[in-house]
């Protein structure tokens, strides 16, 4: 049994998210959150709404225990790179790129 959930279009870099991601990977549901809730970095926020509703997704089908769950997957896939310039000195520009994330998170159940 596997449910997942989806996030596209994060603005934020992925190098951001994945130091978030790397501490839940393989980790039991209640755990994870407990890591999201409490960490300081601006990543947690987006990945335990996303968990939270990858754990919902996984209670609409019957006979599975929420506390059996835990995070089975999770990638952390680069999105669509918005392109800004920046005026500089002397008529040229530097180019700004603003970064986006894909977010996968698979659950899975432990017998």
């Amino acid at each position: 049994m596997s449910k997942k959930a989806v996030l596209k279009h994060l603005r934020m870099s992925p190098r951001k998210v994945r130091a978030v991601a790397g501490a839940m990977r393989s980790n039991k549901v209640g755990a994870a959150l407990d890591y999201l809730t409490f960490s300081k970095r601006s990543a947690a926020e987006p990945l335990r709404k996303l968990l939270k509703s990858a754990i919902m997704n996984a209670s609409q089908e019957k006979g599975v225990d929420v506390d059996n769950l835990y995070v089975k997957e999770l990638r952390v896939d680069v999105g669509p790179t918005m392109k800004r310039m920046l005026h500089r000195a002397k008529g040229s520009a530097t180019t700004i790129l603003k970064r986006t994330s894909h977010i996968t998170i698979v659950l899975g159940e432990k017998a």
